[in-house]
């Protein structure tokens, strides 16, 4: 069957690292229904070593109150724990906690700048210790209390973000809208020809008796001989 925390994965988003508590923090927690457990005991003991007697009922049924209360406190703490699910994905770190009535808690990768760990001589050698996770504010968004394998759970956590940050920056850009090229520059326009130059009547004679002349010898085909003649009429 599914656990809570995994019905609040989002699509794609897969679980790198999970944890709770470290099981000592069972034993810190349920102190005093220890302590009730063992004054039980003790009044039992009595119980039986007394002779019947009003106190020896009333020791009777004080310890077996007090059994019964301390048993159910240490079940009620264990099952707490045991509810505990603690998630690094490949988003986000998830907390969930409490064992019918649920807590949910998370921190999104992207907005973590640090995790503060805090590890005594007891938590380095039994492998707990005390995870603050910190915003780009340094302002702590989730604290985790005596986290079992807290140097694990912090390096995943960084790894997992660093890996987020990665896939992000490799991300292709959208491809830009086709642009039609510029048009080409206009050639530049030929130049124009020049205006032929007016003649005086006598240039104009002069020039077609020298035509006429080099028809007569052949220089030049009658063709030719009519354009020039049009050509210098043309310029009177």
């Amino acid at each position: 069957m599914a656990r809570y925390a995994d019905k609040l994965l989002a699509d794609g988003e897969r679980v790198a690292l999970r944890g709770r508590q470290h099981v000592l923090a069972t034993f810190i927690e349920g102190r005093v229904p220890w302590v009730l457990v063992i004054l039980a005991l003790v009044l039992l003991v009595l119980d039986l070593q007394l002779e019947p007697s009003i106190w020896r009922d009333v020791f009777g049924w004080l310890g077996l109150a007090l059994l019964v209360i301390g048993l159910l406190w240490l079940v009620q703490i264990y099952l707490a724990w045991y509810s505990q699910d603690y998630l690094v994905t490949n988003r986000r770190v998830i907390k969930v906690e409490g064992i019918l009535a649920k807590r949910s808690a998370d921190s999104s990768l992207e907005k973590i700048n640090d995790a503060v760990l805090e590890q005594g001589i007891l938590g380095r050698m039994l492998g707990y210790g005390d995870l603050d996770i910190m915003t780009a504010a340094e302002e702590s968004v989730d604290r985790y209390r005596m986290l079992a394998q807290a140097q694990t759970f912090k390096r995943t956590m960084l790894d997992e973000k660093h890996k987020l940050e990665q896939e992000a920056f490799q991300i292709p850009a959208p491809p830009l809208r086709a642009v039609a090229p510029p048009p080409p520059p206009p050639e530049p326009a030929a130049p124009a020809a020049p205006a032929p130059r007016q003649m005086s009547s006598e240039e104009i004679t002069g020039a077609l008796g020298d035509l006429a002349d080099l028809r007569d010898r052949g220089a030049i085909s009658p063709e030719d001989y009519e354009a020039k003649k049009q050509d210098l009429l043309g310029r009177l």
